[in-house]
């Protein structure tokens, strides 16, 4: 069976993972056993908090595996295995063959899926893909709609507010710079220059501004450096959509555990997405700024962007409330149109598989 878990593991590669980042490494210990080890960014990565970014890339990774087996009549069930927190979470995967099961539908749209960075169309999704979205959250998790034009000029607001923050802040500009692959359509660890969303004279500016911080900071200072890539990338795109959508957990999570669960609700809704033509994109930072909000906890020096980061938190808070703004795990603009041309691949197989021996867990 092992060359059959070597094809699951060449389709669950294709899940979600902040930037293309790819948090994991694989090993098979037997022909129905194979672990993932997952790492986190957070010693790096602003985005990361506390690596509950990565945990909900895992959850996606996971939920993934478990599809992909179907399409070879195996059930997989996953579990962690207990360890101190820490950068490293390792999950024992094992399979059983069952005759009766046929493959997952959505499995189909596992290698497809993709983020749709440009506009996307306005009009209203169908009531009956609404509700086949709505029908597979697991039991008390919601999806909640933000749609209307009045909703999404609203939260194109607080986007475009946002971008000013994460394009300011200097702890940033590391992540920045290293993510996207200039001059590329497709690429195998990074963003491609081409799916970022930018018309090509201001990628060509952005590739020369983004080549040291010192420019950066005189751009934004003198030269309203951020107010191009802000519009082109946050604001025209949250306007150009259908709706605004959260996915909000029963409970505030806390735990890696949390994240993980909630990163497997993540990816089985977005291939439902795939599934029904809906194009999705992640608006993740608004909420990311807002965890580190919540625990008083800064992410940068920068006084400005601290200052209107917790603005931007306490406006959230008035919009949802406290208790709803703490359990919601995940942001995106969703809308009916054409896959994207430019996207971001996978590493091969064969990178991601760790020679280490893990044994039994």
């Amino acid at each position: 069976m092992s060359e059959t878990l070597l094809k699951v593991l060449d389709l669950a590669r294709w899940a979600p993972s902040g930037d293309n980042t790819q948090p994991w490494r694989f090993e098979l210990l037997a022909d129905d056993h194979l672990v993932v080890i997952g790492h986190d960014t957070r010693d790096h990565v602003l985005y990361d908090f506390h690596g509950h970014a990565s945990h909900i890339a895992h959850g996606a990774l996971l939920e993934t595996i478990r599809l992909a087996a179907t399409r070879f009549g195996l059930v997989a069930r996953w579990q962690r295995r207990p360890t101190e927190e820490g950068l490293e979470l390792v999950f024992d995967v094992r399979f059983e063959p069952s005759d009766s099961l046929r493959e997952d539908p959505l499995v189909a749209c596992i290698e497809s899926r993709s983020v749709q960075r440009r506009a996307v169309q306005t009009r209203a999704i169908r009531t009956e893909h609404r509700r086949a979205l709505e029908a597979g959250m697991p039991e008390g998790w919601q999806l909640c709609f933000h749609e209307g034009f009045a909703e999404r000029v609203s939260l194109a607001g607080v986007l475009f507010r946002n971008a000013g923050i994460r394009l300011r802040t200097p702890e940033a500009y590391p992540v920045h710079a290293s993510i996207i692959d200039w001059r590329q359509r497709y690429s195998e660890d990074r963003i491609p220059e081409q799916a970022v969303g930018t018309d090509r004279m201001t990628g060509l500016l952005m590739r020369w501004v983004m080549g040291s911080w010192q420019r950066v900071r005189f751009f934004n200072r003198y030269l309203l450096g951020t107010w191009l890539p802000r519009i082109q990338l946050d604001l025209v795109p949250a306007l150009r959509c259908a709706a605004h959508i959260m996915i909000v957990a029963p409970s505030r999570p806390s735990t890696p555990d949390d994240f993980v669960q909630a990163g497997a609700v993540l990816q089985s809704l977005w291939l439902r997405c795939e599934q029904q033509g809906i194009r999705l994109q992640p608006a993740m930072t608004p909420l990311i700024f807002s965890w580190y909000v919540q625990i008083a906890e800064p992410f940068t020096h920068d006084a400005r962007s601290w200052r209107e980061a917790k603005e931007m938190s306490e406006g959230l808070k008035r919009r949802w409330g406290s208790d709803r703004l703490g359990r919601t795990v995940f942001w995106a603009r969703i809308g009916y149109g054409a896959p994207a041309q430019a996207r971001s691949l996978r590493k091969a197989l064969a990178s991601l598989i760790s020679r280490g021996d893990r044994r039994e867990g």
